[in-house]
């Protein structure tokens, strides 16, 4: 997403040190340093089971770490948590509402519970959430007939109601169908532009590349990756070169493989795929700002491209490329944490997400 909230000012609104958490033997986050901004839209990626939901419940005081600290909005989240807590809105599971009340109804429960003053004030806030999930036209309609992605937004407009300057989502987009998807998306664009600082968790690449800034890359509660998304897919530029018969593709790769061996160190591989046309196509690792060099060489063994250009990155390429490189042996000082820690009961384990 190259559009930033207009809050965005490089402060951090969450930082954590070290973070480590341990069920048993099982460690399901392991020395965690998180850096989130303000105006952030900050994507949490990792597949079920990689730290993302245990790390989200250690922000919100929910359990204690077994090392490290977290710090939000400047406080330590070990003794500031009640006034941390007050700046957060936060869907961790499913929301729970009454299934035969409307929508505004269910909000009404959600805002008296929350010892939010009733009156027109409270009204007007009511209003404005069910507008900003757009929710308006269906707030007298009953929870029952919501549709999933209807469900999921009203969730957001609960989480909304104490205008949060932090919105935390763990897989806002679970189970949706593509219209949902699209639903949730549009969502968090329109909170980022009201100033909200996004923190989401997800393990849907796709849709992550569609709205957040930057990125943390999790796996097995190891962080592996984390930075500006258009400069982490800037690091792994691709050039696609598609010739104009099979043969010559496979020709162009023997060239490039030998140009390679012979000291081109600025192409750091090479492989042929299908793309979506069924053709075969050359894919180069190597600097986009010398694509009418490889043009050169190619023409020079009387091959010619019948098209050169770009391949645009993708977290999923990026995440597929980290996590095959596996954790480094770096990442396991959080144990040596863990094991200076004395007298902090380890909760059940949950979903381990």
């Amino acid at each position: 997403m190259d559009e930033l909230s207009p809050q965005y000012d490089g402060t951090p609104i969450i930082s954590t040190s070290r973070l480590t958490k341990a069920f048993g033997k099982l460690v399901a986050v392991n020395d965690l340093e998180l850096q989130v901004m303000r105006g952030d839209v900050f994507g949490f990626l990792g597949p079920n089971g990689s730290g993302k939901t245990t790390t989200i419940r250690m922000l919100l005081g929910l359990i204690r770490p077994t090392a490290g600290r977290a710090v939000l909005f400047g406080m330590d989240n070990a003794d500031q948590l009640p006034a941390i807590l007050r700046r957060i809105g936060a869907i961790v599971e499913t929301p729970v509402f009454y299934p035969y009340l409307s929508g505004l109804d269910n909000l009404r429960v959600v805002a008296a519970s929350s010892d939010m003053a009733s009156g027109k004030a409270n009204d007007r806030r009511l209003a404005e959430v069910l507008d900003i999930v757009e929710l308006r036209t269906y707030e007298n309609l009953t929870y029952r007939k919501y549709s999933l992605g209807m469900k999921q937004r009203l969730g957001i407009a609960a989480a909304l109601l104490s205008d949060p300057e932090l919105v935390m989502l763990d897989e806002p987009t679970n189970g949706l169908d593509p219209a949902g998807v699209i639903e949730i998306r549009r969502l968090i664009k329109r909170l980022s532009a009201l100033g909200k600082t996004i923190f989401l968790s997800s393990h849907v690449l796709y849709e992550v590349q569609q709205v957040c800034n930057r990125v943390a890359i999790l796996k097995k509660g190891n962080l592996l990756k984390q930075g500006n998304v258009t400069e982490l897919l800037a690091a792994s530029q691709q050039v696609e070169v598609r010739m104009n018969r099979d043969d010559e593709t496979n020709y162009a790769l023997h060239l490039i493989q030998q140009i390679q061996e012979q000291g081109a160190n600025w192409i750091t591989g090479a492989h042929i795929e299908q793309n979506k046309q069924g053709q075969g196509v050359l894919i180069l690792d190597a600097p986009v700002e010398r694509s009418a060099e490889i043009n050169a060489l190619l023409a020079r063994q009387s091959l010619f491209a019948a098209e050169i250009h770009p391949r645009a990155g993708s977290l999923e390429d990026l995440y597929l490329e980290v996590t095959a490189q596996g954790v480094q042996p770096g990442n396991a000082i959080g144990m040596e944490a863990l094991a200076s820690t004395v007298g902090t009961p380890a909760e059940m384990p949950g979903s381990g997400k």
